[in-house]
C-alpha cells in the first residue's frame, strides 16, 4: 500500500487526510472512510476512548490488499484539519456532511480515481448517507450504522447505564433537545453530554432519522454490522434493512462496535474489507458490458 497526504482547501480552513493506494494500480475505486462520534482522527482513533485502536486505518490497508484506495480524514477541528477559532457551539452536524461532500468531489477530480464509495463508520454512516447525492457517490456503506435517531439511541443508553437520580434529568435534557429547545441549566454531572455549547450539534444531528435517509437513497447501500455490537445493537441494521429493502445486510461474527474479532481489529477490518470489496464486484457483474 502507498500512502500520500491529500488536502482540501475550505472557507475556514483545511481538510486533511491520507490517501492509501493499493501496491501497483493504475486506477481504482476509492472509498471514503468518514469516522464515528466524537475527536475521532483519521486513524479511527478517539482521546476520550482510551487506547488507540486504528480502525480505520487498519480498514484502509484490507481494503488497498484487496485493491481498492481509500481517504482517511481528520475531522474539522481535529488534528491536521485547522480550523483557526473554531468554537464548539459553532459546530453542527450539517458540517460534517458538507466536509464528506466536498472530500468526495476533491477525490473524484484525481486522475486515477475510477469512482467513490463513501463507507461511513457508526454516526459517520448517518453522514455518509445524507452526503451521498451531493458528493456523486457510487455507493454507501453503512458501517456500525445505527437504525433509528441519535436521540433515541442516546435514551436507551441513558435507561440502561445511568443510576434513576441521573437518568432522570438527562432524560428530561434530552426530550427538550430534541425537540429543539435549548437546555439553559445543565447540571456538572451532565455536562460531558449536554453542556451549552454541544446542544446546536446535538439539535442538528437530532433531527435526522437514519432509516428514511437510507430509504431515500437512490445508490446502492450495503450495511455491514457486527454481531457482538453492544454500543450499537445488529438490530440496528435489520431495522435500516426493512426500511430499504434493496441494501444489502452483512452481519459479521464476533465483530463489536470498533471493528474488533475477538479483540483483533485487523481481523474485523479484513472481514469488512471482503465484505466491502464482494459486494462491490456483485454490482459491476450486474453493470451491461
Amino acid at each position: 500500500m502507498e500512502e500520500s497526504p491529500l488536502e482540501a482547501p475550505t472557507a475556514w480552513g483545511k481538510l486533511s487526510g491520507t490517501l492509501a493506494w493499493p501496491a501497483g494500480a493504475q486506477r481504482c475505486t476509492v472509498a471514503l472512510l468518514i469516522a464515528g462520534s466524537g475527536p475521532t482522527d483519521r486513524d479511527g482513533n478517539n482521546p476520550l476512548a482510551g487506547e488507540p485502536v486504528d480502525s480505520l486505518r487498519q480498514l484502509a490497508l484490507a481494503l488497498a490488499a484487496l485493491g481498492i484506495g481509500s481517504l482517511r480524514y481528520d475531522k474539522r477541528g481535529i488534528g491536521e484539519s485547522s480550523y483557526p477559532g473554531l468554537k464548539e457551539e459553532a459546530l453542527l452536524f450539517d458540517d460534517m456532511v458538507e466536509d464528506a461532500v466536498l472530500l468526495a468531489r476533491r477525490l473524484a477530480q484525481e486522475p486515477r480515481v475510477d469512482r467513490v464509495v463513501l463507507v461511513g463508520h457508526s454516526e459517520g454512516a448517518l453522514i455518509a448517507a445524507l452526503a451521498a447525492a451531493d458528493a456523486g457517490a457510487a455507493a454507501v456503506v453503512s458501517l456500525a450504522g445505527a437504525g433509528v435517531r441519535a436521540s433515541t439511541l442516546m435514551r436507551v443508553q441513558i435507561e440502561s447505564s445511568l443510576p434513576r437520580e441521573i437518568a432522570s434529568p438527562a432524560l428530561a435534557a434530552l426530550a427538550a433537545l430534541e425537540a429543539q429547545q435549548p437546555v439553559v441549566d445543565v447540571s456538572d454531572t451532565l455536562a460531558l453530554l449536554f453542556r451549552r455549547s454541544v446542544q446546536p450539534y446535538l439539535m442538528s444531528w437530532f433531527r435526522h432519522d437514519p432509516a428514511a435517509v437510507v430509504a431515500a437513497l437512490a445508490e446502492p447501500v450495503l450495511l455491514v454490522h457486527g454481531a457482538a455490537d453492544t454500543q450499537v445493537t445488529v438490530d440496528h441494521a435489520r431495522w435500516l434493512r426493512d426500511a430499504s429493502p434493496r441494501a444489502r445486510l452483512r452481519i459479521v461474527e464476533d465483530m463489536d462496535h470498533l471493528l474488533a474479532v475477538r479483540g483483533d481489529v485487523a481481523l474485523g477490518a479484513a472481514a469488512v474489507a471482503g465484505e466491502v470489496a464482494g459486494w462491490l464486484q456483485e454490482l459491476d457483474a450486474r453493470v451491461p458490458a
